[in-house]
């Protein structure tokens, strides 16, 4: 028959060991004795245990050392401390510290028995909650990542094997995949889910506020810097920092990135003083970083620090499995958010979406539905409208015809649209053949 709980009880008395471990083994429970404050810390951190019965007196430390240092160890642990003659307000200052009862000296059975029961089974629950709420978190966390394809299940299984973990994580991916959403994931089933997990996208914002976004700067700094400022960095001590877009920063930002892999240290802008944080980092990229590294646009031991776990995600085409889960979630994300009563899509509507290439992935497929929910007046939908022209803009897939009167806005828009389409998504390929960057790439098609 299994044993109702392991106990800790350390107290230095040994006829008090003895008659209190006669106790507790007769109603099941597992004891081990030990007499030091030393020895108790020493055997906990190498065996566990789910109850701690300290004295209060001990030879080398009192019993709140061990109190304090066992909750360090494993917050989880209960604690009985026995307290003597002269020493309540001790056992008070105690409880206090996290400490669940006190038992006084001459211990009586019937007394020490309740406090034990009680504190195991408050243990119990404790465990059980924290058990729940990470099977919970593990769903909300998959639940984001919708599709059951081999490709996706294999995408799954990894970000529950390294979520717990603290290692780097590069996610790779088409735009539209959802690296984001995996980042999120991997926050969720973290053990700093409790903390914030920090977002930016190194291709958003222009390079000479990048560092300064990350970093933080004191206060005169530069011009405009009236006060003190934290970066990304320290606002996300403790929890997560995703770099979205990591290829599109400058050279000289990685190297200060790469310190803060290194020995978890930075400077503000403006200051000599280091700052240590504890940070997980998570960058994601939709272009071929070895490519940048051989072209001398990233560096390869910033990768490598970065790159610990590799998630490659797979593009929408490579897994149609996953198209009716993924039609059928956002078709009631948005129905509901429009109050639209749209419950269906036609048989002939789903074999659109299973025909269409989707160089947007994910997101264009989430696009495509809720601009047919917003279109369409009947309960089903019918059809849809894939990579729909602009008014007066028509495509052949590899040139454009701009009838005289197009706005230049609505020509560069259409023109990035078609060219985004013909790269199969690939804006540093896309950016390559319109002769501009893509960081200016990506600003423009965020725009349309």
């Amino acid at each position: 028959m299994p044993h109702k709980a392991d106990i800790l009880l350390v107290d230095d008395e040994e006829a008090l060991c003895v008659a209190a471990e006669k106790i507790l083994l007769k109603e099941g429970y597992r004891v081990t004795c030990v007499h030091t404050a030393a020895e108790g810390l020493d055997r906990f951190q190498r065996d566990g245990a789910d109850l701690i019965i300290t004295d209060l007196a001990l030879p080398d430390q009192d019993g709140l050392t061990v109190l304090r240092r066992a909750k360090q160890l494993r917050a989880t642990v209960e604690v009985i401390v026995i307290t003597g003659h002269g020493t309540v307000e001790k056992a008070v200052e105690a409880m206090r510290l996290g400490a669940y009862d006190f038992i006084e000296k001459p211990l009586d059975r019937g007394a020490l028995l309740k406090a034990v029961a009680k504190a195991v089974e408050k243990q119990r629950l404790t465990a059980e909650n924290l058990r729940l709420r990470d099977a919970l978190e593990q769903i909300r966390g998959e639940e984001a990542l919708i599709g059951n394809s081999a490709p996706m299940l294999a995408v799954k299984k990894l970000i529950r094997q390294i979520a717990p973990t603290d290692v780097s994580v590069l996610i790779q991916g088409e735009s539209g995949t959802g690296k984001e959403i995996v980042a999120d994931a991997i926050h969720l089933l973290s053990s700093r889910r409790d903390k914030p997990i920090i977002k930016i996208s190194c291709a958003a914002i222009p390079e000479t506020l990048l560092e300064s976004e990350l970093f933080g700067y004191e206060r005169g700094a530069f011009t405009g810097a009236a006060n003190t400022k934290p970066g990304k960095l320290e606002v996300a001590d403790g929890g997560t920092l995703f770099l979205d877009e990591i290829a599109e920063m400058s050279t000289p930002l990685q190297a200060k990135l790469l310190r803060v892999l290194q020995d978890g240290r930075f400077q503000r802008l403006g200051s000599t003083r280091d700052t240590q944080i504890d940070v997980r980092i998570i960058s994601a990229s939709n272009v071929d970083i070895p490519h940048a590294i051989a072209g001398k646009m990233f560096r390869e031991d910033l990768y490598y620090r970065l790159n610990v776990v590799h998630i490659s995600l797979p593009p929408l085409r490579e897994r149609t499995d996953d198209i009716p889960l993924l039609a059928n979630h956002f078709l009631q994300k948005y129905a509901a958010r429009m109050r639209k009563d749209v419950r269906a899509i036609a048989p002939a509507a789903l074999d659109q979406l299973f025909a269409h290439p989707w160089p947007g992935n994910v997101r264009e497929l989430e696009n495509a539905i809720q601009r047919a929910i917003a279109v369409t007046t009947d309960a089903t939908i019918s059809s849809f409208i894939l990579c729909a022209p602009l008014p007066g803009l028509h495509g052949n897939g590899s040139s454009i015809t701009v009838p005289v009167g197009t706005t230049l806005e609505k020509t560069e828009e259409r023109l990035i649209a078609e060219t985004l389409a013909l790269c199969d998504g690939d804006k540093e390929k896309a950016a390559k053949m319109l002769g501009v960057s893509s960081r200016t790439l990506y600003r423009r098609s965020a725009k349309s």
